[in-house]
């Protein structure tokens, strides 16, 4: 027996605003029913594969790192996507590439949850 994600939950001052932009960033949708002002905010993973991302209301957000994603671009290169996600709103927080293409770069969304962006499946076989 095993255990099968669901969703990945993540702790928010503002459910749908940050739901909306995650749903940017990774090409998703908002779940039909979420509107603004909600206390949650659900994006529905593609064609039902993967893990939803349930943005939830908290009172008190229990520090950094209420979760980590890291990312890696469907197509294209790290450095694009890294500058497409700082264009879309993100902030670098910690650069670690490195001269030889290996490495990434650590974001943050607009609430300051931090993410990385690796390389991409064409750049770690190249």
């Amino acid at each position: 027996m095993s255990a099968l994600i669901h969703c990945v939950t993540v702790e928010s001052a503002d459910p749908y605003v940050l739901a909306g932009w995650w749903a940017t960033v990774l090409d998703r949708r908002l779940h039909d029913d979420d509107h603004p002002g909600d206390p949650e905010a659900v994006l529905v993973a593609p064609d039902g594969h993967g893990p939803d991302l349930l943005f939830v209301t908290v009172g008190e957000r229990h520090g950094k790192g209420a979760f980590h994603l890291d990312l890696h671009p469907a197509d294209g290169t790290r450095d694009a996507e890294v500058d497409r996600l700082l264009g879309l709103g993100a902030t670098l927080v910690a650069d670690r590439r490195r001269p030889d293409g290996t490495g990434w770069a650590v974001l943050a969304d607009p609430e300051g949850n931090e993410f990385c962006v690796c390389r991409g499946a064409a750049e770690r076989t190249a």
